[in-house]
């Protein structure tokens, strides 16, 4: 067939056009406004999700939706892939409009969402915006689903993260809290309902923007967001990371990970450094991230929420290439005792293990769930319960190591209840266990001397009589934890398709 040279010909001037007007809505703010923008060591919108994906992997959608005099909307987004799985992103751009969301920009971020959940591929936000342009009041549009609506249908189907580049506010904050994973960049990530100058014109406090919304509420006190890093660089490296742990849906198991994926230290080994790590005597603290360290595969424990609820650690890592969430208690945080933002992160984490079917381990060494009027005004019986519930209804493989003392509501909550669908239960030697210490609880009770004594010995007496239950599988060398866990898991695990976890209840 002969090319005909004149359709040829009438292409070019349209084909010119769409160059023109792709490049356009390319250039973000225009070439002065990001160069300014960068001049601060900060990552533009579109360098981020290139920093995030593949190299060039991005297909990008919408580029072209709204107004052409705002590039893209303020709002980048497509798809991509991450170590050669799928994933959609969007990425709020400051350098246009302060990166408020327009009209096109929620349709874009909609889109995003929905895509994700037809294509059971994970989901990254970018935030750094002022929420709803103050504009789209003087627009008038049909109803259609809202972003947020289709990010809350994501929940427990595929994994989303959200990383905080800078200040956002509204709306578009509250992908955030809709979110799996948050990460906030320290000294520009800020999250709030509204921003300083709305506070100010409502209530009357005046309040920058980090005391407002910034790491010291967001991470630390309130736990909207989980991890705070150092520079865009590192966020989009910790969110590439964590992906790593987990399927891609929840239609999926989570990957192994061996030597073709960089993880040479997969095998079996003792564990001697325990024996020096861990004290017998239950009133000396001890780094349960030590532990993890030298429990996991080598330079493989990413902990979540590192600096909230601190009393309890929730990390990812890999053991014989397998992914494991590990829930620990904290000794050198009030001896590792339950309190409410520990039991809501743990929780949290737990559901979130659960839905993508992820093996979880508890260390336990606690003296219960936080005692005290303080702890009760807080709710710690509704936390602790949220949390106990959590670990029942797992049913991913379910591991428990006491690792010292564990007394009370403190040992359920972290797993230790007798034929609760465990894959496996273990203790080590130097075990003090009870409902409460039994001192206390003797003279509570106002029971005879001898009483006391018989149940200060039994409590004393480690887990021997509990092992004679089958209370626990096994009494085991701290040195041959790693190699029974390993094996634990090789035995568990399963190859079978996964459908996603249904949740029946207030508590989910």
């Amino acid at each position: 067939m002969t090319a005909n040279t004149e359709n040829g010909a009438d292409w070019q001037p349209l084909l010119k056009r769409l160059a023109e007007r792709k490049a356009a809505a390319r250039a973000m703010g225009g070439a002065e406004k990001v160069a300014r923008y960068r001049a601060s060591g900060r990552l533009d919108a579109r360098a981020r999700v290139a920093g995030l994906l593949d190299r060039e992997s991005f297909v990008e959608l919408g580029v072209l939706a709204g107004d052409p005099a705002v590039p893209a909307d303020a709002f980048v987004a497509g798809s991509g892939s991450i170590d050669g799985r799928p994933v959609m992103v969007g990425a709020e751009d400051f350098t246009v409009a302060g990166g408020s969301i327009g009209t096109a920009a929620a349709s874009k971020r909609a889109r995003s969402a929905q895509l994700a959940l037809r294509n059971r591929t994970p989901l990254v936000m970018m935030l750094e915006g002022a929420g709803h342009r103050a504009t789209n009041a003087l627009e008038r549009n049909r109803p259609a689903p809202n972003d947020l609506q289709a990010m809350a249908d994501l929940s427990g189907l595929v994994p989303t993260v959200t990383i905080v580049t800078g200040p956002s506010a509204g709306h578009g904050a509250l992908a955030a809290p809709l979110s799996d994973f948050v990460i906030m960049v320290d000294g520009h990530g800020a999250l709030f309902t509204a921003g300083p100058p709305l506070v100010a014109a409502s209530t009357g406090e005046q309040v920058d923007k980090q005391a407002l919304g910034g790491p010291h509420v967001a991470v630390d006190a309130s736990g909207v967001a989980h991890n705070l890093v150092e520079s865009d660089e590192a966020a989009l490296a910790l969110a590439r990371r964590y992906l790593s742990y987990f399927p891609s849906s929840a239609w999926q198991r989570p990957p192994w990970a061996g030597p073709d994926a960089g993880n040479h230290d997969v095998g079996e080994r003792a564990l001697s450094e325990l024996l020096d790590l861990i004290p017998v005597n239950q009133k000396r603290p001890y780094d349960m991230r030590a532990v993890l360290d030298v429990l996991a595969d080598a330079g493989t424990v990413t902990e979540i929420q590192p600096t909230y609820g601190t009393s309890i650690i929730t990390a990812l890592v890999r053991l014989g290439g397998h992914t494991v969430a590990v829930v620990a208690n904290q000794p050198t945080v009030m001896a590792g005792a339950v309190t409410v933002a520990a039991a809501d992160k743990a929780a949290s984490f737990l559901q979130l293990a659960g839905a993508f079917h992820l093996p979880v381990l508890f260390l336990a060494d606690n003296p219960g769930v936080m005692a005290g009027s303080a702890s009760e005004k807080a709710g710690i019986l509704k936390a602790s319960a949220r949390m106990f519930a959590a670990q029942h209804r797992l049913r991913t493989p379910k591991f428990h190591v006491t690792v010292r003392k564990a007394f009370g509501f403190g040992s359920s909550v972290m797993g230790m209840n007798p034929y609760d669908n465990q894959t496996m239960t273990l203790a080590f030697p130097a075990v003090t266990l009870g409902g409460i210490p039994a001192d206390v609880g003797g003279r509570t009770a106002k029971e005879d001397d001898e009483t006391r004594r018989a149940l200060v010995e039994n409590e004393s007496s480690g887990p021997w009589a509990l092992a004679q239950t089958l209370f626990y599988d096994d009494v085991i060398d701290p040195q041959e934890l790693r190699n029974i866990l390993i094996r634990g898991l090789g035995a568990s695990a399963r190859g079978d398709a996964v459908e996603p976890v249904a949740h029946h209840g207030y508590l989910r």
